[in-house]
């Protein structure tokens, strides 16, 4: 049985923690439920440096929640280890999520970055909105 890998960027994953029950949160949601999300170490480590970040206080009733919300990520995901580098993002710091994606073989990369957006599809792997995803998986 094949294993649907989807890829979250690290903005995406961090709206969901802010607002429950978004369409990110949504997008999250069906990705457990239907497969599996797929991090690296530096995207994993961005998404939970981005979240200890303290212009983030104010969302959070404490540290322990934030831990929870990394505990669900990993509880939820696999680690791959990207051996290669891609350089076709006109922003380098999202060339992680398609080194991510290609090591995964990744059914979809969900993100609202226009810079991954316009991309789609990348070598065969659909990059979507929430939205769309949430509509289309």
């Amino acid at each position: 049985m094949k294993i649907d890998f989807f890829v979250f960027d690290t903005n995406t994953l961090i709206s969901s923690a802010l607002i429950k029950n978004s369409t990110n949160s949504k997008a999250i949601d069906k990705a457990i439920a239907i497969g599996t999300i797929a991090v690296s170490q530096s995207t994993f480590e961005e998404f939970t440096e981005v979240l200890f970040r303290k212009k983030f206080d104010r969302y959070f009733l404490g540290d322990e929640e934030r831990w929870s919300i990394l505990s669900r990520l990993e509880a939820n995901s696999k680690l791959f280890t990207p051996d290669f580098i891609i350089t076709d993002c006109r922003d380098p710091k999202d060339n992680k999520f398609l080194e991510l994606a290609i090591s995964a073989n990744a059914s979809c990369i969900i993100t609202g970055d226009k810079d991954l957006l316009v991309l789609h599809p990348f070598r065969g792997i659909s990059i979507l909105n929430a939205v769309d995803f949430v509509n289309s998986f």
